[in-house]
């Protein structure tokens, strides 16, 4: 036998025989050290991470009790004055709801979605924590972390987005605290109010706003299901983004309703047979007041800084809702009859008969478009000699008539129009994409404006804005013309320069001779011969007249009378500011060649209408924080309206007196009862007074007036100053439109005359000539004077005169 056999049975036998066991047992100790060795090892390892995390980590986490004080980013909320919403500002939409204020059914859908166990376990799902640990080790990957809402609370409030085992820990310890600190209702109105669920939307109430315009109470069970859906990702079950995907996970949420018995299954089914009806929208704003809220943001952030866009501040401003609707609606409609007396400047474009045969892409077309203020679009799809069929926006068709567009003659220049259309098509044909606007008598052909106008109202008493429109529409402008735009004043000024002429010891009754002059001012021109707007002179004027009717010699004659000095240094009196002022040291001041912005001049007026103090015009009336406390309240000075001591710091300051202003004021009441601005006369009101004003070339157009409870300027213009056209004087393109607005305002006030204060007499005078004459003399007028400025009647005693003035007044 060879040496390899006896090898090979060696070696088997050594194998089979007992003897041999023995470094088996060698192997099975050296696994059992080994074992022992890990287990205590991993053990110390464990204990020493306890002790590290216990020592370092655990004394860093936040104290779960500061969750009852948490703030969260809440958008600054802008409202009326009788509280109804002008603008929501802020990067995030969120309406923090407490516990009660929750809808049940909002609750249970939450929970059914997102940690049916809420209300049983600690903090911690331990099914759902064993089920994210099967899935990693099964797949290699975590799918679920196994988070209950409680831990979503606590990584949402105090840890970062970045997985990590050590965040998992992190949440779950927190956990435990969260629900030992504060009770399961605080925990999931926590959540509620945090979450996002799309479209910049924080919190449940929010987008309850969102996607289906309604406060969260008001939601049905499907739109529960739906919002509750959300969490897991906002941006795969957006039901306006992906409503397939929406719908599935909101049924799938209503199925776990009816599983944990919240619902029955006839109610789970009704609620799944709902299409997905969301739809984007924004907060239900209740006035349009788009320059409004932007001086109202620009308040907040230079008294609060940028976090007051989301601290939850609510600014109160001093706006009417409804006296700014009415002026939205004036300015608006003042414009469009603008427009209409100016001619037509066509369609917006024209659609291909591809996209007019084809509804779908008609109504996408026709969203595309840009639409203003009170503008709608529509499309022309059918026309016959008298008639046009438009389908608007929406898909609803309306008609509109020939007589209705009569004023379309073809636009041409501001002064010139092509001429009448005879026929639809003159103007309209099929595929033409129209602007519209509904008025009481259905929908309208209308256009774009290119002109542009101002209206601001306050309470001539304390300076409180009523209503502000800077422009046509925020959206299409933000520039607020109201109080940024600075627009020559034209005849508006002249009130403030008959006044100084009043305390310069003049009157009413003073006669300026309205004749031609020419003026060699280098200031101006080497020549100037300035004009009435009518062309014509008529001679020896008496002031009263001459206010009534706008002549601009009388008034340029005046400042010569006064003095130029005199006349700034006065009419600075009524807050005008004093640089603008300087700028027209010249006799042109006395036709408005000056610039002031609508609510320098609203504020100038205001002092005729609360008898002669100078008020500040202000919007903000308080702002309240997030938890309703008051950190801003107006205290405005006040006109005295009953009696005043002089020191008195709430009274605003006395600028002329009181018989002046009332002088004033009946000067400008005859502006409106004989004057320029006759058209007033329709309010058939015994209280209201104004001026019209218009600048050279019709650039500007002005009117102001009041009564002792309201103070309202208008201005219309184009933003690069040029001409309205040669017949658009104020009484055309600003008085309707002050007319419209005051209509409304005026109707909560008696229409009583002005109140009448002491030291006034009335005399009869010659018309002509402005002298005294005896009252029973042929045509003699009556004027009020001040005392100690009337003239002296012929034969008539002082004591005959005050009985007369006292028969007048009553």
């Amino acid at each position: 036998m060879s040496d390899e056999l006896r090898n090979d049975d060696y070696y088997d036998r050594q194998a089979s025989e007992p003897e041999n066991t023995p470094p088996k047992k060698k192997k099975r100790g050296f696994f059992k050290k080994f074992f022992w060795f890990s287990f205590f090892s991993g053990f110390f390892l464990f204990l020493a991470g306890v002790i590290y995390y216990a020592v370092t980590i655990y004394p860093t986490l936040p104290d779960a009790s500061s969750l009852r004080d948490v703030s969260y980013q809440v958008p600054l909320k802008i409202l009326t004055s009788d509280g109804k919403l002008i603008s929501e500002i802020g990067t995030k939409k969120r309406i923090p709801l407490d516990y009660t204020q929750i809808p049940e059914r909002m609750t249970q859908a939450l929970v059914s979605a997102e940690d049916e166990d809420f209300f049983k376990h600690g903090g911690i799902s331990f099914k759902g924590l064993a089920r994210a640990v099967y899935e990693l080790i099964t797949t290699g990957h975590k799918k679920s972390g196994g988070s209950t809402i409680t831990m979503q609370v606590a990584r949402n409030f105090f840890l970062t987005k970045k997985k990590s085992y050590l965040r998992k820990l992190n949440e779950i310890v927190l956990s435990y605290k969260i629900e030992h600190q504060i009770s399961k209702e605080e925990i999931l109105a926590l959540y509620m109010n945090k979450m996002f669920l799309g479209y910049r939307s924080y919190g449940f109430a929010a987008a309850a706003q969102t996607y289906y315009g309604k406060d969260l109470k008001d939601l049905s069970l499907n739109e529960f299901a739906m919002l509750a859906g959300l969490p897991k990702a906002p941006s795969r079950y957006n039901p306006i983004y992906n409503p397939e995907r929406a719908k599935l996970r909101r049924d799938y949420v209503l199925k776990r309703m009816y599983e944990n018995h919240y619902i029955t299954e006839e109610e789970m089914n009704q609620a799944m047979a709902v299409p997905v009806h969301a739809k984007l929208t924004g907060s239900r704003i209740d006035v349009e007041a788009g320059y409004v809220a932007e001086m109202a943001r620009d308040f907040a952030i230079e008294h609060f800084g940028d976090d007051a866009l989301k601290n939850g501040l609510t600014i109160t401003t001093t706006i009417d809702s409804h006296l700014q609707d009415v002026a939205n609606k004036a300015v608006r409609d003042g414009l469009q009859s603008y427009e209409k007396r100016h001619g037509y400047r066509g369609v917006i474009t024209h659609f291909a008969p591809t996209i007019m045969t084809d509804h779908a892409q008609l109504i996408s077309e026709l969203s595309d478009l840009k639409t203003f203020a009170s503008l709608d679009v529509g499309a022309v799809t059918e026309t016959t000699d008298d008639d046009a069929t438009v389908m608007l926006e929406d898909g609803t068709v309306t008609h509109i008539s020939l007589d209705s567009i009569k004023w379309a003659n073809p636009y041409i220049d501001v002064n010139k129009t092509g001429p009448e259309p005879e026929k639809i098509t003159d103007v309209l044909n099929v595929g033409d994409a129209i602007y519209l606007q509904l008025t009481d008598s259905g929908w309208q052909l209308a256009q774009n404006p290119k002109t542009e106008a101002a209206l601001i109202s306050v309470d001539p008493d304390n300076g409180g804005i009523k209503a502000l429109v800077g422009g046509y529409d925020f959206f299409r402008s933000k520039y607020n013309r109201a109080t940024q735009a600075r627009r020559q004043v034209g005849s508006n000024i002249k009130p403030f320069l008959y006044s100084s002429a009043l305390e310069d010891g003049m009157t009413a009754a003073s006669i300026i001779n309205d004749a031609p002059v020419v003026f060699h001012d280098a200031a101006l021109e080497d020549v100037w011969r300035p004009e009435n707007y009518s062309g014509r002179f008529y001679g020896p004027t008496r002031l009263r007249v001459a206010l009534m009717h706008s002549r601009n010699l009388v008034s340029i004659r005046l400042l010569q009378h006064v003095g130029i000095a005199y006349a700034i240094k006065y009419i600075e009196r009524f807050g005008f500011p004093k640089d603008q002022l300087n700028l027209h040291r010249d006799l042109s001041l006395a036709l408005g060649s000056v610039q002031f912005t609508p609510e320098e001049v609203v504020r100038g007026y205001s002092t005729f209408a609360n008898g002669g103090y100078l008020i500040d015009p202000f919007i903000i009336d308080k702002v309240q924080n997030f938890d309703g406390d008051v950190i801003y309240q107006a205290n405005p000075q006040k006109a005295c309206t009953v009696q005043c001591t002089p020191d008195d710091p709430t009274t605003a300051p006395k600028i002329i007196t009181p018989q002046n202003a009332y002088i004033m004021t009946t000067m400008m009441q005859d502006v409106i009862n004989h004057g320029t601005a006759q058209a007033a006369r329709v309010l058939d009101r015994k209280d209201i007074a104004g001026k019209t004003g218009t600048t050279n070339d019709q650039k500007d157009a002005w009117f102001s007036g009041f009564n002792p409870h309201i103070a309202t300027s208008v201005w219309v213009g184009f933003d690069q100053p040029s001409t309205l056209g040669r017949n658009e004087f104020a009484g055309r393109a600003a008085l309707p439109i002050w007319i419209d607005y005051m209509r409304e305002a005026l109707k909560p006030y008696p229409n009583v005359p002005f109140a009448i204060p002491d030291g006034l007499v009335n005399v009869p005078i010659d018309k002509t000539t402005g002298n005294a004459v005896p009252a029973d003399t042929p045509g003699a007028f009556f004027e009020v004077f001040r005392e100690g400025h009337a003239p002296k009647v012929p034969n008539v005693s002082e004591k005959n005169i005050e009985e007369m003035t006292q028969k007048l007044f009553q």
